[in-house]
């Protein structure tokens, strides 16, 4: 007996292109996580802010995916769960910064190509801070909500938003090796001890901004 078609699970390509797109410009715009990428490129090199990248990727992939299965909307509606992660998260930015902070006082730094007792950061620390920082910022499940709604057919099932999921990680992976490879590039231009000092002294008192920034938040 012949079986009539399957019902269309895939979004059509000029849907998921927007999407993309969408979520490009998203991650582009400066935050928590292009603190962290452009730190991690500038302490560990490229293959850090890779990882770190590759970390804020998986986060923003566990938030689509709570999404399809209703968690991150139980998240949002509950404002003593949405007030405890956004106040881990913003302690997590804060001690990030406070960090950074460290080493500018520790004074750990020499001209690139000098021998320095110094340990760079991992690609595997790089790949914890991105995911930590996003996993724990409950701002990135709102921007999602409102987001997937617009992309998504009326009824669209589970494996629709499944999709999405998949094209939100990989835009965020392509937007922030980019990043990474573009300040890895530059980093023998900021050798200088003196420079790498400065920069960590700035982007740690952005990161406990921004960390303060969060914990103040409303949903």
């Amino acid at each position: 007996m012949a079986r009539g078609p399957y019902p269309r699970i895939v979004l059509p390509a000029a849907t998921a292109a927007a999407f993309l797109l969408v979520v490009i410009l998203g991650a582009m715009s400066p935050g928590p996580d292009f603190v962290v990428v452009t730190r991690s490129s500038l302490t560990g090199g490229r293959r850090a802010g890779i990882a770190a990248g590759a970390g804020i990727a998986l986060g923003v992939f566990a938030w689509v995916v709570a999404i399809a299965f209703g968690v991150a909307a139980v998240l949002t509606a509950s404002a003593v769960a949405f007030s405890v992660v956004k106040l881990v998260g913003g302690a997590y930015l804060v001690f990030l910064g406070v960090k950074a902070w460290l080493a500018v006082r520790r004074g750990e730094y020499r001209d690139l190509g000098e021998a320095t007792s110094a340990r760079p950061l991992t690609a595997a620390a790089a790949f914890r801070q991105g995911l930590f920082t996003n996993l724990l910022n409950p701002k990135v499940a709102v921007y999602f909500l409102a987001l997937l709604p617009q992309f998504l057919p009326a009824g669209g099932a589970t494996l629709q938003t499944l999709e999405l999921a998949a094209i939100a990680t990989a835009g965020t992976v392509l937007w922030f090796v980019t990043l990474a490879l573009v300040v890895g590039a530059l980093r023998r231009f900021f050798g200088s001890a003196r420079v790498r000092r400065g920069l960590d002294a700035v982007l740690g008192s952005v990161l406990v901004a921004l960390g303060l920034k969060v914990a103040a938040e409303t949903a």
